[in-house]
């Protein structure tokens, strides 16, 4: 299956993503997220950003807090492309590009990232795959 649009594409087209894309462009990782990978993405909804303490958005958003944006959003991203089977039944700890490493358990008939749930699993792009999470993962201080 030949899927041409790349993950920063496919999220754009979704229409339920646009403060991921925002913060993505905010924290000049378009290129990336646009280039060979492949990466697996745990995408949060734009109801899951919401979902943050009220301006929490915001203040990321500044450029002052480039850094800390960074460090969120590349503590969604998992070098290589896992798909959903390949984690089913498993329970397991990945590094993200962020380096530090997130808990994924698929033991409980879902899957969970983080404290995040997997509510859409598999979305193939032509540079890795995403999976729709319902929370916002913040890695370790």
């Amino acid at each position: 299956m030949n899927h041409s649009a790349d993950i920063v594409d496919t999220a754009v087209e979704a229409g339920s993503f646009n403060t991921l894309v925002a913060a993505v462009k905010a924290a000049g990782l378009v290129d990336t997220l646009k280039s060979d990978g492949p990466f697996t993405v745990f995408a949060p909804t734009d109801a899951a950003f919401a979902a943050l303490p009220a301006g929490t958005v915001e203040t990321l958003l500044k450029p002052e807090n480039k850094a800390k944006l960074v460090a969120i959003l590349t503590y969604h991203v998992v070098p290589g492309k896992v798909m959903s089977a390949d984690l089913a039944g498993k329970k397991l700890s990945a590094t993200t590009v962020q380096g530090s490493d997130v808990q994924v358990d698929a033991t409980m008939g879902g899957v969970k990232v983080g404290d995040a749930n997997v509510v859409k699993a598999d979305i193939a792009t032509s540079n890795g795959v995403i999976h729709v999470i319902d929370k916002v993962i913040m890695p370790p201080k």
